[in-house]
């Protein structure tokens, strides 16, 4: 017997939408130096003084980064350009960098990221090395994002892990300066949360931008948790109902969203907001979290 179409899933109850929208209140974007055209054209869709993440891709250049910081801050948001430690070949050339920065007047927020390649290209193995050595403060940073990885890393331990996230909270307070954890995007909001609990048990009291996937195709989103060590293709398509025979479609932030807002409790995760990495869909990312800023919730 046919049963029929399948019914459409219920939209968000009013109190989950409420949990959601607070979520998105100061959310984040991450694009590349090669993405200014793209964020120019989606500028109108996202909030002034939005906080947008500048990368510190292997195939840009020095000028290519400034330049996409510069562009930022000239159509009114917020830059926080990366310093990938492992991918600096010298201190002169991170020096080099922060100053440019301070020039520009974009190098007040900062992310430090320990980088992709295997072995450093200089004297800096890892973020809290850069942290370390002054540099920082020195050239005007006030404000400095790190790492965070709740559902792992494909080389590194969960116990140096944990190590080197309570190192840097360290380092920072330390040094006066103040901060926030990005987590690795991920698609389990229950393994994101658990985390995020872990993180404030272990008496860390750095806010959390949670890392989400924005809206990408299905095959691009899932060669990007393979890249990652982020679950496996066959998990994520079970547990977001993808077809393994049909990876053109396009997958939304939608369910990982709500299954966050779902679980999300202030008094156990303290401040926690949301961090969309665009995978090159700048515009349809900010086109997401206009739409779903304007959805109704069910019942209402």
């Amino acid at each position: 017997m046919n049963p029929g179409p399948t019914a459409p899933a219920p939209g968000p109850t009013a109190a989950v939408r409420a949990a959601a929208l607070t979520l998105l209140e100061d959310f984040s974007l991450e694009m590349t130096g090669k993405d200014v055209p793209h964020l120019e054209k989606a500028r109108q869709l996202i909030p002034p003084g939005t906080r947008i993440n500048v990368t510190f891709l292997g195939n840009e250049d020095l000028q290519t980064r400034l330049a996409a910081a510069r562009a930022v801050k000239r159509f009114g948001f917020l830059p926080v350009p990366h310093l990938s430690a492992r991918r600096l070949g010298s201190r002169a050339e991170l020096e080099e960098f922060l100053d440019g920065l301070r020039a520009d007047g974009t190098g007040e927020h900062v992310l430090v990221v320990g980088g992709d390649p295997a072995r450093p290209h200089g004297p800096y193995e890892d973020a809290l090395s850069v942290i370390r050595t002054g540099l920082l403060e020195r050239y005007g940073v006030r404000h400095v994002g790190v790492s965070g990885y709740p559902e792992g890393h494909p080389a590194i331990t969960d116990r140096v892990l944990w190590a080197a996230l309570a190192d840097k909270s360290e380092a920072l307070a330390g040094k006066r300066l103040g901060g926030h954890v990005v987590t690795q995007f991920g698609f389990d909001a229950d393994r994101v949360l658990a985390w995020v609990a872990e993180v404030r048990e272990r008496g860390i009291g750095l806010p959390v931008r949670i890392g989400v996937p924005g809206p990408a195709g299905v095959r691009r989103l899932m060669s990007y948790a393979t890249r990652f060590g982020v679950g496996t293709s066959a998990s994520i398509a079970r547990k977001y109902g993808f077809s393994l025979t049909n990876l053109m479609g396009t997958a939304g932030p939608d369910r990982f969203l709500r299954a966050l807002a779902e679980g999300y409790d202030p008094d156990v995760h303290g401040e926690v907001k949301v961090h969309f990495y665009t995978f090159g869909g700048l515009g349809a990312t900010s086109e997401w979290v206009a739409r779903f800023r304007a959805e109704p919730a069910a019942g209402a």
